[in-house]
């Protein structure tokens, strides 16, 4: 790196590269453009120029050339959640081949923090935008599309939109657990949720709901659902110890929780109150985190498979900008699968 002895040292140009190689700028920057336009013996000359000079290529001063941007934002809900970090990784697996890069960001459920994020992420013209919606209003995503930006959802809307999803039916996953905690003979089932203003809470309800009904159960008095700002570990021991404050007679005796770290906190509860999981409450997750397994009671959960998620949304998304302004918008549905462990317990 080049430096005149007196403060910090200044990077070495393309122009530089040029001069050590003894070539013109325009061939350095077809070698690092378009390599196979230029002679192997001089491409080997500037590729042994950057190496001895250090040469790093302005990222930004290209993307003005080029006018388009090597990154895919990823906006999810909660990057601290593990669900969200192998969905990003499949993200990443997804667009790395393509050199692609990924600008991760959390709207922590924020529909502000989303909102600007959107507005950051279209100003620096990424190449397009995973989103995990914060709310179910779309307005914001849609009129961005409309504006020319490639959206995927990680999420699937209850009504039809003009824009690629991916995600998994949460309605079934729903509905899966209650059914295994009813074949266990429970009949009153305690539910940590989120806000119905989230899609996947909304329709973990449902799914709760509909399976309460089809055994013929009324599901106003065989749930007791407990609403938490956010699903995350304090969340989820508040929304137990909420459960645990009731009359023994509205207790239920398990407790399906909207995702697994709110099963993680709902257990900690349990364990501080001195009640046994599952002799005396049944505890089950939703997303199948990679510490579900690992815990002193292994927990059993909904599992989505969440790598394959943030894959086929890149997917989508790169064959859509591929694809230009005519692409249609593609909507995938993946079905999740019940594993059961040891919090559920046997039957009753």
């Amino acid at each position: 790196m080049t430096s005149s002895g007196h403060g910090p040292a200044r990077r070495p140009s393309i122009t530089d590269v040029a001069r050590r190689a003894g070539v013109s700028v325009g061939t350095v920057s077809n070698v690092l453009n378009r390599p196979d336009q230029v002679a192997p013996a001089t491409r080997g000359r500037v590729l042994a120029s950057i190496e001895e000079l250090g040469f790093v290529r302005n990222a930004s001063a290209r993307q003005l050339r080029v006018g388009a941007a090597q990154t895919i934002g990823v906006i999810v809900l909660d990057m601290a959640n593990p669900f969200f970090t192998e969905i990003a990784r499949g993200i990443e697996d997804r667009i790395s081949p393509d050199q692609y890069t990924l600008l991760l960001s959390s709207s922590d459920d924020d529909p502000a923090r989303e909102a600007r994020y959107l507005r950051l992420h279209e100003e620096h013209g990424v190449h397009g935008l995973v989103v995990s919606p914060a709310r179910t209003s779309l307005d914001a995503i849609l009129a961005m599309r409309e504006r020319g930006v490639h959206i995927v959802l990680l999420d699937v809307p209850r009504h039809p939109v003009p824009i690629s999803c991916v995600g998994v039916d949460d309605v079934r996953g729903a509905q899966l657990a209650v059914e295994h905690l009813l074949a266990l003979g429970h009949r009153r089932l305690g539910f940590v949720n989120g806000p119905d203003t989230v899609g996947q809470c909304a329709a973990r309800r449902e799914g709760a709901v509909a399976a309460l009904t089809a055994a013929g159960l009324d599901p106003q008095d065989a749930l007791v659902e407990v609403t938490v700002p956010a699903l995350d570990l304090d969340a989820g021991a508040a929304g137990m110890a909420r459960l645990l404050a009731l009359p023994s007679a509205r207790r239920p005796t398990a407790t399906l929780c909207a995702n697994d770290l709110a099963a993680v906190g709902a257990l900690r509860t349990l364990r501080r109150a001195g009640v046994a999981v599952p002799e005396d409450m049944a505890v089950v997750g939703y997303d199948d985190i990679p510490v579900a397994s690992m815990l002193a009671v292994p927990l059993t959960t909904v599992r989505q498979p969440t790598h394959t998620l943030g894959w086929t949304a890149a997917d989508l998304l790169l064959r859509e900008a591929a694809g230009g302004p005519d692409a249609a918008p593609e909507r995938v549905v993946f079905q999740p699968e019940l594993v059961v462990r040891e919090s559920s317990g046997a039957a009753r």
